[in-house]
């Protein structure tokens, strides 16, 4: 994978972890879903910024992967693309104070050398 490769899929794995990110804050904002609420929170979420911004930021990291995609194998990009875990769960930390395990810690650990070993030739 070359430094440009690379470069777009960092813009993948960050603007979908940021994705992630706002949909979760919109979430919060929206409150629990239930039967008695469903319809009226499914009709908020398209007036609701933080999931706009969510979706939004969804978007651009599918477009972004979709040129990695033009540019690099599958079977590297794919596993590459598992990076946006590791990024959620470092923002479950810091954003929402989450506990970080260290089965978690271990898991995130597994999943950076995998990536590692896919992507190196």
């Amino acid at each position: 994978m070359t430094p440009q490769e690379f470069s777009l899929l960092l813009v993948a794995v960050i603007a979908s972890s940021l994705g992630q990110l706002f949909l979760k804050l919109g979430a919060l904002q929206l409150g629990q879903v239930t039967s008695a609420n469903a319809l009226h929170l499914i009709l908020s979420m398209a007036t609701t910024p933080t999931v706009l911004l969510g979706l939004f930021a969804y978007g651009v990291g599918a477009v972004a992967y979709i040129l990695v995609l033009t540019r690099v194998n599958l079977s590297v990009a794919a596993p590459s693309a598992s990076l946006i875990y590791v990024a959620s769960v470092v923002m479950g930390v810091l954003v929402f104070k989450e506990d970080l395990s260290l089965g978690r810690l271990v898991g995130l650990g597994l999943i950076m050398a995998g990536v590692v070993l896919v992507a190196s030739r």
